[in-house]
């Protein structure tokens, strides 16, 4: 499994702010968000081909009881089936985020899904190729469907503009049995003045529609960096 940083740090994101985990971000993605903030795990993928095996130790050194593994899109990797079998039978809690374009069997205590709206196709100016493969990709309802009723879940929308919010009810319609209480509005943004412009609307609307506003804890904590 090709792994671009293992860390230990505190969940900014969803119902689990706050908690302290060991993250794993693995390295490639099958989609290419134009606001990607971890390019190094899909625009320009790096890092090493690690084994279940060196994965799992390095997670044992931190202490951490929750762990997080991320991307890119981690759901690439079959590898991805025995690391979540180990981790549970050490009786690790373990948070998957992704973009619900990918379905694997594994043992998760939370599905964290971020579907990509239209806001997040790549110009075709910017990225000809990747803008018609993003599109067509980016939108898999019968696995947002089946993850949702496997799982325990929380739903993170990426939003800019209140016209985003509409894309988000838009969505939601065609999934009457997801629970608007486990849905969360997150600010596009890395830096704490980008985040407060678009939460000056986020707030009420999210109040409106019975949805979560979902803050980015670690750019206020951290900034924009590697290891948070």
């Amino acid at each position: 499994m090709r792994v671009a940083e293992i860390y230990s740090s505190i969940q900014g994101e969803g119902f689990l702010t706050g908690t302290p985990s060991a993250f794993v971000r693995a390295s490639g993605c099958n989609l290419r968000c134009w606001f990607c903030d971890t390019p190094y795990a899909s625009w320009r993928p790096e890092g090493a081909d690690l084994a279940v095996e060196e994965i799992v130790a390095k997670i044992e050194t931190f202490d951490c009881e929750h762990v997080v593994l991320t991307g890119g899109e981690p759901m690439l990797f079959a590898e991805l089936i025995p690391l979540c079998e180990q981790l549970h039978a050490r009786k690790h809690h373990i948070t998957i985020e992704t973009a619900g374009t990918l379905y694997l069997p594994l043992a998760c205590d939370l599905m964290s899904i971020s579907p990509k709206l239209a806001n997040s196709t790549p110009s075709l100016k910017l990225a000809p190729n990747w803008h018609h493969r993003h599109e067509r990709t980016r939108h898999a309802p019968e696995v947002i469907r089946r993850l949702a009723d496997e799982y325990e879940y929380q739903f993170k929308f990426v939003v800019q503009h209140p016209r985003d919010g509409e894309d988000v009810l838009r969505y939601l319609a065609d999934f009457p049995s997801i629970d608007r209480q486990r849905v969360m509005l997150m600010p596009m943004g890395t830096d704490v003045d980008e985040l407060a412009r678009v939460s000056q609307w986020l707030t009420a609307f999210c109040n409106r529609y019975g949805l979560r506003s979902c803050p980015r804890r670690q750019i206020e904590w951290f900034g924009l960096v590697r290891g948070t």
